[in-house]
Parts: C-alpha cells; structure tokens; sequence
C-alpha cells in the first residue's frame, strides 16, 4: 500500500507515458505510481495519507541548476532582501528599521537580488539617502557585480580613507577632494565587492545552522526542491561545508544538494584541484548530500565577469597554459567540471582548450557551460559535439536593460539564444546564480523564460526566443537533473523517480504571464516528506525554530517569498507635477516626471519607454 496519496489536482508531471493524470501515489520516498483517481485509490490502505490538493496545479520540485545554496544559507538570517519591494522610499524605510535593529558590530547588508527597475521612481537609493537612514550602523549595498554602496559607518569600520589606494581591478569613488564617497566600483572584476563583503562579521556557528535551515524553507516556500551549488569566493572546502554536512548528519536538509568545488586561490589552482582530487571523488554522499565534481571556477584566469556596465573583458594570453593542465587534471579523474563564461568570445578560448584535451583524454563525464549568455551557433554545437551542457540563468532579466544599452536591442533578442540551444538538443539546465546578483525566487525565471522581460518590465526578446511554459518548466526540472548527473531520478513524477513535488497557490499554466512571478508553492514535498506547508497544508510540515541572532531580519521582515503584494502595483511615493496634473500612472503608481528627471540606461527614451507599453511614459 502507498504511504501517501495525492488526489484531486492538477498533474503537469512532464513524463511522456502519462503526462495528465488525477492521482499520484508515494511509496519509499518515490512515486510509485500515477494514473487515474480509482486506479490509484486502490493503493490505499489504513495507513496511508491522502492529501487533498484542492484543484491546484501540482508540478515535480524546481531544481536550479546553479546557485550557492551553502554559501547563502550561512549569511541569509543577516542579509536584508529587497526582491518585489516597490519603491526606494520602501527600500529605504526597511534600510532604516534594520539599521536600528542591528546591534554593533554587525553591519545590515543588502547582497543582490534587486534591480532599480522594480522600483517606482526607475533608480537606484543615493549615497545622501543611504547615510540619512542609517547614519550609525554599517550598510552594504550590493548592486549586481558592478557596484557596492557603503555609507559613512561602513567606511571607517573598514578603514577607507582619502590615503587607501584602490585595489587591483577595483574603483574607490572618491569626491572632488579625494574623499571616498562610499561608492565601490568593479572595474573590471567583482574582487573589490567581495573583499570588501568577506572583511564584515560572521554569525557564531550555531547561527549559521539555523540561518541555513531558514534559507531552505524559503526555497521550500517558492517550491524548489533540489540544487546543484556552484562553489564561490570564500567557499573553502572543507571547512566551509561544516555547517550543511551538519545539518544533512542530522536529517535536516530540506533541499537536495550536489556541490561542486571552486577554485580559491589565484595561482595555485592546480594543487587545490590536486588536493581534493585526493579527498573526495564525484557522488561521493548520499541523495540529499553530494559532490558533483569541479568548478564553476576552474582558474581565475579564466573569469569573464558579467557586469554590462563595463566593456567585454579580454582574458589573460595565459588562461589557456592554466586552464589546460587542469581540465586535463579532470578529465583523467573523470571529475566532471563547469566554468563561468559569459561571454562567446571566453567560450570560443575554452572550447579550443577542451578539444585539445579531449584529443589526449577523451571526456568520460559531463562539462557544463554556465551563463553563456552571447554564446553563438557555432559553439554550441561544439559544446554539443563532446558531451556538454549549459547552464543558464535569469541574469538578463536584472542587466537586460544596460545590455541593450551597450550592444543594442538586435543583440539582446538571442542573450542568451535558449530556444536554439533546445532546437539543438544540448542539455539545458534552469537556474538563478543566487544570492549576490539575481534573486533566489525561481519565479522571476520562469517569468522571463516565458514573457521574455526583465524585471522592470523591458521586452528582450521575441517569440523565437521565449519557451512555453511546459518547456520552461521542463528546464527547471527534468534539465537540470542532468547537470547533475541525476536524470533518471529527478525532475518527472514518473514511477521510480523521487517524490519531490509542490502543489501552487496558482495554477502556473493558465494564469497571465505577469501572474507567474507571484506564484509560490503551498505544500512542496522532498522524498515523499513535508518540508513546507502554507494554509491548509500547514499542520503537514514540521515547525522550525525562530530565527538567529533575535535581530535578524528573517524574524522583522516578510521574505521574498512571503511577499503577499509580490506583484502589487506601488502607491505613488512621487508627484513633481503641479496639483492639476493628471498623468500620475494609475498602473505603476508613480508620476511620469520619475522618468523624464532620472537618468535611464538606455540612449532613444521614447523607445524604450514605448517598449513598456505604458502611455504614462510617452514623450
């Protein structure tokens, strides 16, 4: 008999053998079975839970493919998160209240997941208005990987001053007497912003497990049920992994994870590589624990970072002497290995090394290819031809709008060409590449996947490249199972496959595409377990302890998750018009001077703004 029943919803299990079907049964951890409503009633016996799903959609768990669950989890109860929050002023207000809450010497940090163009007002808070908020405590702003703002507490706890020189390949903004403003600028690489992110406190040991068990229920919450963690800056292994090798020996991970091992230190790569080849081995742990091989660093060399605010990098003539000896290192370990490139240009450099690789060690195992966003026809099907994947991720729907500034809307229609990458039949796997740039919410994914906007609102793409939503779930599921090597076990509800799945407070195949980003899951279950419930499936998951330290702001604050107005239009927080002015926008709940009176990234303002289609706009 089954050990639980799922009956009365709507099955979208993406299995070819039974694709619609009324009930789902779990047995062991799996789905034992699908099909219709009496057949599966027939498995039921006197022990077993049936769960009403009340019509909703129901969907296997969300797997993203490339995100830093580890690293995120051990910062997530300090960090203030302004995803889906409508105006600066409210940005601002939080700012405010988490600075008073804040005790010394912690700072209040915001660590990416925003965009300017979710706000109200089309910009960025100001230096001026970030120091009158929080004019005592330390404040870090990360924005994307182009820029941090810190107000005047932050830099003297870390020491900046008119004397400190910039570091290499980093800006220090300073004023017309040479004064820092708080303003820290990459130009050309993200080292200034983690440097200067890595020398704020840590949370005690104890708050870290607990930071992290909240960081998985709020991926719970927005129905994600796997991950594949992709290492990052400051992410030593072992010592790093204390924390979640804690928490998996318990039985508490609520997410399955596959790792893979990042490079950390610039020159010595190699023996890093060398090292934990000689530690651990790929698959090495257990369904809810694993290490899946090597990367997305393979050498600093190689970084091509993707901050369009900024030229196209040009990587190092020494990156292929590096990045050789240690794929060759890999491929002879059959390690499988992913690295981050943005751009075709860095593509087109590695694929050459791969190939020559490949002709001395032929690729046992899977490489993946993550971002890609320029990536052209042609390398593709190179990354095709020898056993790759991509992994791509929803960065354009926060930088689409100063890509199209750089290099122009023609360009933007293909960035990144995911269609073509699906017409070629090379795996594709779904992802955000959370916490320091885009969001975690694997929503605002599925939203650009399917309607091609960023974030504010901008059309990048048209139908050519936008996926329908079978397909765009396809990818955040049955793709990226791939990317870890876990395929035939993940990401359908077939029979034999694991009894991860979430049931939806909106049937996410038929609401309106701008409806996706509010959709979050009410029941999402891991190996046929309960680890999130919400209304009438509350009493089904198991309690989690309050947030740590008592000044977190997980505790003060709703999640981007918990958001109830996720997708509320904002109240108008600006009128510069006189009192008789009646072209306020009813829509986004701001006045049309907000956009002529701050500066857009983008050259044809009437083009851009036509693009929007919203006549509050028109000039």
């Amino acid at each position: 008999m089954a050990d639980t029943i799922i009956a009365n919803g709507q099955f979208t299990t993406l299995d070819p053998e039974a694709p619609d079907v009324e009930a789902v049964a779990i047995k062991d951890g799996l789905i034992q079975a699908t099909g219709a409503a009496s057949e599966i009633m027939s498995l039921r016996g006197p022990e077993t839970e049936v769960i009403d799903a009340g019509g909703r959609r129901v969907i296997p768990g969300l797997n993203d493919s490339h995100t830093h669950l580890i690293r995120g989890g051990l910062n997530y109860n300090m960090e203030l998160r302004w995803e889906n929050v409508p105006s600066v002023d409210d940005a601002l207000r939080m700012l405010r209240e988490q600075a008073d809450r804040t005790p010394a010497p912690q700072w209040v940090r915001v660590v990416g997941g925003w965009s300017e163009f979710q706000f109200a007002e089309r910009r960025m808070p100001t230096l001026e208005e970030i120091n009158a908020a929080a004019p005592d405590t330390p404040v870090f702003i990360l924005h994307l990987y182009a820029r941090a703002l810190l107000n005047r507490a932050a830099l003297t706890a870390l020491g900046i001053t008119k004397d400190t020189p910039d570091p290499p390949g980093g800006v220090i903004e300073r004023d017309a007497n040479g004064n820092p403003t708080g303003m820290l600028i990459a130009k050309p690489s993200a080292l200034i912003l983690y440097s200067t992110l890595a020398q704020g406190p840590k949370l005690p040991l104890e708050d870290q497990v607990n930071s992290t068990r909240h960081f998985m229920r709020e991926l719970n919450r927005l129905a994600i049920t796997s991950v594949i963690d992709a290492g990052g800056g400051g992410q030593n292994y072992p010592e790093d992994y204390e924390v979640i090798q804690r928490l998996h020996d318990a039985d508490e991970l609520t997410v399955r994870i596959a790792y893979n091992l990042f490079a950390q230190r610039a020159g010595a790569e190699l023996s890093d590589y060398e090292r934990w080849i000689a530690m651990t081995e790929p698959g090495a742990g257990s369904s809810y624990l694993r290490m899946n091989g090597a990367g997305e660093n393979l050498t600093w060399s190689a970084a091509d970072f993707e901050n369009f605010l900024e030229p196209r990098p040009d990587l190092a003539p020494a990156m292929e002497d590096e990045l050789e000896d240690i794929v060759e290192l890999l491929a002879t370990n059959e390690w499988p290995f992913r690295i981050h490139a943005t751009y075709d240009e860095s593509i087109d450099r590695f694929l050459s090394v791969f190939e020559r690789v490949n002709q001395k060690q032929p690729f046992k195992t899977r490489f993946i290819i993550d971002h890609a966003e320029t990536i052209s026809e042609r390398n593709i099907e190179r990354v095709k031809a020898f056993g790759g994947g991509i992994a791509t991720q929803h960065r354009m729907a926060f930088q689409g709008e100063y890509f199209v500034d750089r290099y122009g809307e023609e360009a933007a229609r293909f960035t990144p060409p995911i269609a073509k990458m699906l017409e070629m039949e090379v795996p594709v796997g779904a992802g955000t590449d959370a916490t320091r740039v885009a969001s975690y919410d694997p929503w605002v994914s599925l939203y650009w996947l399917v309607s091609g906007k960023t974030l504010g609102g901008m059309p990048l793409y048209e139908e050519d490249n936008t996926l329908s939503r079978e397909a765009a779930l396809r990818i955040w599921t049955q793709g990226s199972a791939w990317f870890s090597g876990e395929q035939d076990l993940k990401g359908t509800l077939a029979p034999g496959q694991y009894a991860d799945l979430a049931i939806l407070s909106a049937d996410y195949m038929s609401v309106p595409p701008e409806e996706i980003r509010r959709i979050t899951s009410v029941m999402t279950m891991v190996g046929g377990k309960t680890v999130y419930g919400q209304g009438d499936f509350e009493d089904l998951a198991p309690e989690l302890p309050q947030p740590s330290p008592s000044w977190s702001p997980v505790g003060a604050v709703a999640s981007p998750g918990m958001r109830e107005a996720r997708m509320e239009a904002p109240v108008q927080h600006a009128r510069s018009c006189h009192d008789g002015c009646a072209s306020a926008c009813g829509m986004h709940g701001h006045d049309h001077r907000i956009a002529w009176n701050n500066p857009i990234p983008v050259r044809d303002l009437k083009a851009f703004w036509g693009a929007l289609g919203c006549s509050c706009f028109a000039v």
